[in-house]
């Protein structure tokens, strides 16, 4: 079966709370308009079926324009919206038990903080993983300690065999010295989401990375 094929060089984590009162689909349709390549729905809180509804809602704009919408942390969201991805967290369903469920065809990605975590990353059930967090950020409260450029290169390094992104405190005044770590892209939420333009933001965040050579 085939595996899908994604670019992971700007991804976009938001959720309602992230959006400065704005819709999630305003903001994902200027995002995108500005270079952003994949969008995770991460909606805390929410319950499966608002989650379903957002993520379908999200599909109907993202897919006409080739852009992946990945659901955070609830696979039955991720199968009843028909969300291409799902993206589980080292205290979520194990990629194992998630691959269950889930078609080989479906992005599943996988939160990475730590060597150990990295170890645990199968390429044969995880398409890619998220690095992090590389900095402090007030978007995840229960974000592991900063790993910093040199530890995200070093962790990087754990995880040869799978694309990765890197999360956590990522902006445009530090993207260049993250995407030299060695990953294939940046995850943000309020370096776009919260920004009073977020299609200027994505343009300028895509700016740096598509400078760097591909990793």
């Amino acid at each position: 079966m085939t595996r899908p094929t994604f670019d992971l060089r700007l991804y976009l984590v938001l959720g309602s709370a992230d959006c400065g009162g704005r819709s999630p689909l305003d903001v994902a349709a200027e995002a995108v308009a500005g270079g952003v390549t994949v969008v995770q729905l991460r909606e805390k809180g929410a319950d499966t079926r608002h989650v379903t509804e957002l993520a379908r809602a999200l599909i109907t704009l993202l897919r006409p324009l080739g852009v992946p919408l990945i659901v955070n942390d609830n696979l039955e969201a991720t199968l009843a919206s028909g969300a291409e991805g799902l993206h589980v967290g080292q205290d979520d369903q194990s990629p194992a038990r998630v691959r269950e469920c889930l078609p080989l065809e479906r992005i599943l990605g996988l939160s990475v903080g730590s060597a150990a975590e990295a170890a645990s990353a199968d390429p044969a059930l995880v398409d890619y993983v998220g690095l992090g967090p590389v900095f402090a950020t007030p978007t995840k409260g229960d974000a592991g300690t900063p790993l910093g450029v040199e530890g995200l290169a070093a962790l990087r390094r754990k995880v040869p065999k799978l694309p990765a992104v890197a999360i956590g405190g990522i902006k445009l005044a530090n993207a260049a010295a993250v995407m030299a770590a060695g990953v294939q892209g940046l995850a943000v939420v309020s370096a776009i989401a919260g920004a009073a333009d977020p299609a200027a933001a994505a343009r300028a965040l895509r700016a740096v990375i598509d400078q760097e050579p591909p990793a």
